[in-house]
């Protein structure tokens, strides 16, 4: 397979606005967990009432269904999990579906 000049330009362009929307998804899910009030419980390194999202992270790396288990963690509440004092529901009221899943995507990616 030949490469042209304009085939080269527009794959780079493609790979980087995928590589940008990657950023740009993390970058959205450190600004809804602030936004959401996710910060009050828990922080990205430190265990505060809740787990650090490594932590959450370390947990469920490799895990395929991770993104739908802590989805409904998330919505349900619960306790248990992560020691004995419970995690309240949060329903869409609160933070939307889209912002859930963008913000669990944000969570799973850290190491």
């Amino acid at each position: 397979m030949k490469l042209t000049t304009h085939s080269l330009i527009v794959s780079l362009l493609a790979m980087s606005a995928l590589f940008g929307n990657a950023q740009a998804k993390a970058d959205d899910g450190e600004a809804i967990v602030k936004k959401a009030r996710c910060v009050a419980c828990h922080a990205v390194d430190t265990k505060r009432v809740g787990p650090a999202y490594k932590d959450v992270a370390a947990k469920y790396k490799g895990d395929a269904k991770a993104p739908t288990k802590l989805f409904d963690k998330v919505r349900a509440g619960g306790a248990g999990n992560w020691g004995e004092i419970p995690m309240l529901p949060h329903p869409a009221d609160k933070i939307s579906d889209d912002d859930l899943k963008a913000a669990v995507h944000w969570i799973l990616s850290l190491h």
